[in-house]
Formats: structure tokens, sequence, C-alpha cells
């Protein structure tokens, strides 16, 4: 009978996703909280009900180290880098990435040091806050970091992402627009259009059309791609000692990712992304149903919340800072900041509260960039901290 509940666990895990992403699409207040949190809940109250079988710790190990690998390469599949000789956009794009990095080691002598694995969290802060959940989840795996200390951190980021946006939209947009350039185009009808058009694309169900005979043809590919490109990183990575493994594996992963991306073939493919996402989705429940409420660190956790606060908020004072000396514009540096901090599907809807199309493009290139930097960044991070 045991095996039965293995099985039954199992799938719902990844079946419990897909019917978070239909809830989320007929209730607007559940699309506000987001498939992810809700995901993490629903996985810290499946692991503390007391149901798991004994060794179903090993299977949700197992289940939780084999999407990430497998999500990393879809993902990055999809991403578009344009080339731009855009002042501001350059300029924006270093002095943001320079900013969250000068931001983290601040953070890191004033909290990190009181934490359990600090310079592992700051790797992870510098991947997250240069790219999204995907480097949050490939630096957890890759530096080996506590699935308690991943929750604490995904429960903070929620909470300090909100009050990032919260200032921004409120207040902080009007104050960057008086101390920064301010060189913003009239606002029409069609720019609002396109925006909401974009928005509307983050919205929409995704995975419309994945099981036609085109889609699931896709599909396939995308899977045998998938599959090729982990087993070729995997067997470059057994080639180093056992240590560099995990490290060698995530990031040969991510430069292959990034190097399909440039082929046509591939860039055609139109689910890559929202099954890599999907993936993440599984991955955000499983991890989330083996931390252990009982062995929270709490004492540590307001040190963490110190951390992301002075992550999060010293990197926007930073590169505001920087964008006064380079005369970098307000908008742009704002779309870069919330492109970096929250993501690049936030882009869409910062640009339609700032009414300036200008930035939409900038901001999810930029985004990109983060996407495909972040594991390196984080991992580069993480060695310095252990350093200092």
């Amino acid at each position: 009978m045991e095996i039965y509940a293995y099985i039954l666990l199992c799938l719902t895990f990844c079946l419990t996703p897909a019917g978070v992403l239909w809830l989320c699409r007929k209730s607007s207040w559940l699309g506000k909280i987001g498939p992810i949190i809700i995901l993490y809940a629903i996985g810290i109250i499946i692991g503390n009900l007391g149901i798991m079988p004994r060794q179903m710790p090993i299977v949700q190990e197992v289940l939780s180290n084999m999407m990430i690998p497998l999500a990393i390469p879809l993902m990055l599949f999809a991403c578009t880098f344009r080339r731009s000789g855009a002042r501001n956009q350059i300029l924006a794009l270093v002095t943001g990435i320079i900013s969250v990095a000068i931001a983290v080691i601040a953070g890191f002598m004033l909290f990190g040091r009181q934490i359990e694995e600090g310079a592992k969290i700051g790797g992870m802060l510098t991947g997250v806050y240069t790219g999204g959940t995907i480097n949050l989840a490939a630096l957890k795996t890759m530096l080996g970091v506590k699935d308690e200390t991943y929750i604490l951190i995904n429960s903070y980021d929620i909470l300090v992402s909100f009050l990032y946006m919260t200032f921004l939209l409120t207040i902080g947009i009007r104050i960057f627009r008086k101390f920064l350039p301010d060189n913003r185009n009239a606002f029409t009808e069609s720019d609002q259009a396109e925006i909401e058009s974009e928005i509307e694309k983050g919205s929409s169900n995704p995975y419309k059309g994945l099981f036609t005979r085109q889609g699931m043809k896709e599909l396939g590919k995308l899977t045998s791609l998938t599959l090729a490109i982990c087993a070729v990183s995997g067997g470059l990575a057994l080639l180093l000692p056992d240590g560099a493994f995990m490290t060698v594996f995530i990031l040969l992963l991510t430069t292959f990712g990034i190097a399909c991306s440039f082929l046509k073939p591939i860039k055609k493919m139109r689910y890559s992304y929202d099954i890599g996402m999907y993936l993440i989705y599984i991955f955000c429940m499983t991890v989330a149903s083996m931390a252990d409420l009982k062995n929270l660190d709490l004492a540590g956790g307001l040190n963490l919340l110190g951390y992301l606060l002075v992550a999060v908020f010293g990197s926007l004072l930073i590169q505001c800072i920087f964008a006064r000396l380079f005369r970098i514009e307000a908008d742009m540096m704002v779309i870069a900041s919330v492109s970096f901090i929250n993501s690049p599907p936030f882009v869409p809807m910062m640009a339609a509260a700032m009414k300036n199309k200008d930035v939409l493009i900038p901001g999810l290139t930029i985004g990109v960039v983060g996407y495909a930097a972040g594991n390196y960044l984080g991992f580069l991070m993480s060695q310095l901290l252990n350093i200092i």
C-alpha cells in the first residue's frame, strides 16, 4: 500500500500546479497573490500534516533535483537578446548589476555574517535580484542551501518585493523623475494598447494548444533537446572532481540554453518558457513540502529579512546615484531596477504605470540578460562572500 502513497503524492506535486494556474486565471484576487506563493503554502501544509511515508524525503529530493536542470534550458530557449546601442539602456543594465552586487555585499556585512549559510544566501540574492525565480532555484541546488532557508528567502522576498513595488507606484516614480532626467515622449492611445497587449500575454493561458497535434510535436522536440543538453552537461561535469559537479552542471546548462536561444528553429517554439516555468512550479511545491516548520530559524529569519531589505532598497538607492552621475533617464533607471528585482513579467505593468512605452522593450531586454547572467553572478558572489 505504501507504493500507492508515493505515487499519489508524486502526482499531487506534478498536477496541483495546473489546478492552481487555472484558479489564478479564474480569480482576480488569487491571480494577484500568484501561483508561486499559493504552491508554497500548499506544499508547506502537505509537508507538515504528518502524512508522508517514511522514504518520501528521498522521493522529494529526487523530484525537486530533477526539475531545475530540465527547466533551465527550456526557459532560456525563449530568451531574445536584442542588440541595442542605446546609451541609457546599456548604462542602466551595467549600473543595475553593479548596484545589486554592492547592496548584497553591504547586506552581508550588516546581516549576513550572523546567518548560517550567509555567503550562499548572498549568492542566491544576487541571482534572484539580477534574474528571477529560476535563478534562485538553480542557485539553491547549485550551492546546496537548506530547504528551510530557501522557504524563508522566498517568503521574505515576496514581502520585500511587495513593499518595493508599493513604494515605486505611490511616490517612488515621481521622486525619481524630479531627481533624474525626465525625457518622456507624449503617451498615445496606441502606446497604451501595445503595453496592454503585453500585459495580457502574461495573464492569458500560455498552455492553450499544447495538447494539440502540433503542440505535442513541439513538446517532443523540446524534451529531446533538453534531455540531450542535460546528458552532455552531466557528462562533462563528471570529468571534474565530485565537489564541483553540481556547480559545473548548472553553469553548462545555462551556457547551452543561451547558445540554443540564438537558433531560429528553437526560437519559433512557443511553449519552451512556459513548460520550463511549470517545472519551476512543481519544484516550488515539492521543496516547500520538505520544509519542517519546527526547524525554522526565526532569529536568523530577522537577520535574513534585514539582508533582503538592504539588497532591494539598497540596490535601488545605489542605482539612483549611478543614474544621477551618468545622466540616465528616470524611467529607464526604474524599469531596469524593476526588471532585476521583480523580473521581466513585471515590466509591462510598470511601463503602463509610468505611461512610457519607450521603456518596454529595453526593460524586457535587460531582464532577459539578467536571467542569463544570474546563475554566473550568484555563484561568483557566493565565492566572494566566503573570502570576505
